[in-house]
């Protein structure tokens, strides 16, 4: 029997279900653009694994992707509206979750501020995590 921790989360109507393999790969605070319009936002926090340490439910069939440019792509669930899921060929082989969608414990914290070169001035992070522009981002 696999003992390997692992941590639940859904969308907000709970039409999709994501369960992942603990720990993650990291923790980071996104401030690029798109996921300031994706979420209306002014970072989102997400949370990467590998795709093979993911499993996704989606019974009704609501999570919708969407091309958010050449490269990459957002989920969504076409129910509820909650943002959920990106991928990147930037980072293949890699699902990029938000983190607020889980309700069980994740033990890792953020580990820095990404594209944080592109951040709002409306808002003024004051903790100590790494500033990392976009070329720093890898």
């Amino acid at each position: 029997m696999d003992s390997s921790p692992i941590a639940r989360g859904a969308c907000l109507c709970g039409a999709i279900h994501v369960e992942i393999d603990l720990p993650p790969k990291w923790v980071a605070h996104c401030h690029c653009t798109q996921c300031q319009h994706a979420h209306g936002a002014a970072f989102v926090t997400w949370l990467g694994v590998s795709e093979l340490a993911a499993r996704i439910s989606d019974p009704e069939q609501h999570l919708q992707w969407f091309a958010s440019s050449q490269a990459a792509r957002r989920g969504f669930c076409r129910r509820c509206g909650s943002s959920l899921f990106f991928t990147s060929s930037r980072w293949p082989g890699e699902l990029h979750i938000v983190r607020a969608c889980f309700h069980d414990p994740i033990v890792q914290l953020p580990m820095a501020h990404v594209f944080y070169d592109t951040h709002v001035d409306w808002f003024e992070v004051r903790d100590s995590l790494p500033k990392k522009a976009a070329q720093e981002v890898d």
